[in-house]
């Protein structure tokens, strides 16, 4: 199936199409987190759910990922760890980068990390969440080692590390429009656990896992793009994967918007989405 960016674009509004399109995608997963595969159907933005959240409300996914961009704005551009360290306790302390000053999930490693100020090492420590905030890396000049900085904050394992740098040069890639499968096939890391990655995107949906482990989100929102045809699809396809719905949906809708751009994304979507104000004043291009 051959996917590429459906237009050209500045990087501005490359910027907006990952951080808006993670954004929307995980707002449309937060009702349904941790519920089981096809015991529910998403079709459209709802509220409610175990959070008991507003309609259209984002979860620590987005907000990490803004308090990211915000790092980068104000420091034109560079990678500071420290900075972004601070930001990232400014959400997970005192609400700041939500939509209403509410914290209302985080992971454990996550937490821990931002507690203790250093990452995770453990490779039980391998959950999402440093995959789900990285997309906009896509559109710096980072190296690869300024992208495993970026996530050892928090998750410093190499399973996780690898996986944003290999998330990240995907982006890049679709970004200038090479084909999806392209991009995933050119860029496997190293490390035996991503040898089959690549195939997980020709497997049948039941065996696509879509837990908060990294390589499962990462596996899922492969998968999820290129089954679909459109920005949409693709993030009702990983909601409806059910259990992390928030953040598959989450890393999925950075690539949907990576391939189809901004204006893909559904208005009344965009028009439901709460805290745009605050993602607005976070982006750096």
């Amino acid at each position: 199936m051959n996917h590429a960016t459906t237009r050209a674009a500045t990087q501005a509004e490359q910027l907006r199409a990952l951080v808006y399109g993670a954004a929307v995608g995980d707002a449309l997963g937060v009702p349904f987190e941790f519920l089981t595969r096809d015991s529910f159907a998403c079709s459209d933005m709802v509220g409610g759910g175990i959070h008991g959240m507003p309609k259209g409300t984002f979860s620590d996914d987005t907000s990490m990922l803004i308090a990211l961009c915000d790092s980068i704005r104000e420091n034109e551009g560079r990678l500071v760890e420290d900075d972004m360290r601070t930001k990232f306790r400014a959400w997970l302390y005192e609400g700041a980068y939500t939509p209403d000053g509410t914290v209302f999930d985080v992971g454990n490693a996550t937490a821990t990390a931002l507690d203790q100020e250093f990452g995770c090492t453990s490779e039980r420590s391998n959950g999402n969440g440093s995959l789900m905030r990285i997309a906009p890396l896509a559109l710096t000049d980072a190296t690869d080692d300024e992208i495993r900085m970026a996530s050892a904050i928090t998750h410093a394992h190499p399973i996780s590390t690898e996986s944003c740098v290999y998330f990240v040069h995907i982006l890049r890639d679709v970004l200038q429009g090479m084909p999806l499968e392209d991009a995933v096939a050119n860029n496997v890391p190293a490390l035996d656990v991503f040898v089959n990655l690549p195939a997980i995107m020709i497997e049948s949906r039941d065996s696509v896992a879509s837990s908060g482990y990294v390589i499962h989100t990462l596996g899922a929102a492969l998968w999820c793009a290129y089954h679909t045809a459109s920005y949409k699809d693709c993030v009702l396809a990983a909601v409806n994967l059910g259990s992390d719905t928030d953040t598959t949906a989450c890393v999925a809708g950075a690539l949907a918007g990576a391939l189809y751009g901004y204006e893909a994304i559904p208005v009344a979507w965009l028009d439901e989405l709460r805290g745009k104000d605050v993602i607005e004043s976070c982006l750096f291009a």
